[in-house]
């Protein structure tokens, strides 16, 4: 069976790095589940989730050995317009992928970028907007909202791409509680809709939203059995 995700011994070190952070990973995600990654900062949690997506090595370079497969082509050989198409990544800061005049403008972004019709950008605008529950919020600025739903506009610009695979590296942590509630609302929902999602957490009690739990450490991932 052809999954999502499949990672065989896969070693990866900065070329201004004499040794590998990663250092023989292997994972395989299945379709519909939510995947969460835990350890200590540095070591190598989103750089994993910067080579799934294909940032490691097309836009940020490095050594990389072993297997990094989406729906069984590997990333390495894909073209980054067409990764954009199934992996979407959003970050811990929403600022730093927020840069619209509007949030409309902000959602369009992406899908004007791949030529895809008027029509059908609009018609993703609605969807997404209304997916994150932020339909009233279309011609506002990003910078007049909350953390919470500045990080639900940067979650919408994603899901108008319509990838399968979305990666969630610490997106709750500039957020407050109310704000998380609305999030793994949404991310609850993705899960329903099939999407295969894999975040990276640093606070333990947002590993409730998680199907399973893996710790990466010392190079290499292996059951979390702290929650």
């Amino acid at each position: 069976m052809i999954h999502p995700i499949e990672i065989k011994d896969l070693k990866f070190r900065y070329k201004s790095s004499s040794s590998n952070i990663l250092q023989g990973v292997d994972l395989t995600v299945p379709k519909g589940e939510v995947l969460t990654l835990v350890g200590l900062s540095g070591n190598g949690k989103s750089t994993l989730l910067n080579i799934i997506c294909g940032i490691i090595p097309h836009i940020r370079q490095g050594v990389i050995e072993g297997q990094v497969k989406l729906w069984g082509e590997e990333v390495r050989c894909l073209k980054i317009l067409d990764i954009t198409k199934r992996v979407g990544i959003v970050f811990q800061d929403p600022d730093s992928q927020l840069f619209s005049p509007t949030i409309e403008d902000e959602i369009a972004f992406g899908p004007e970028n791949l030529r895809i019709e008027k029509d059908e950008i609009g018609r993703r605008i609605t969807k997404v907007l209304q997916m994150v529950n932020l339909e009233e919020y279309r011609y506002e600025n990003p910078n007049n909202l909350s953390g919470g739903q500045k990080q639900l506009v940067a979650i919408a610009a994603v899901l108008a791409m319509e990838p399968d695979i979305l990666l969630f590296d610490e997106i709750l942590a500039q957020v407050d509680i109310e704000g998380r509630k609305k999030i793994k609302n949404v991310i609850k929902n993705l899960k329903n809709q099939g999407k295969t999602i894999v975040s990276v957490e640093h606070d333990l009690e947002n590993l409730d939203i998680a199907d399973r739990v893996l710790k990466l450490e010392n190079g290499k991932l292996q059951e979390y059995k702290g929650w």
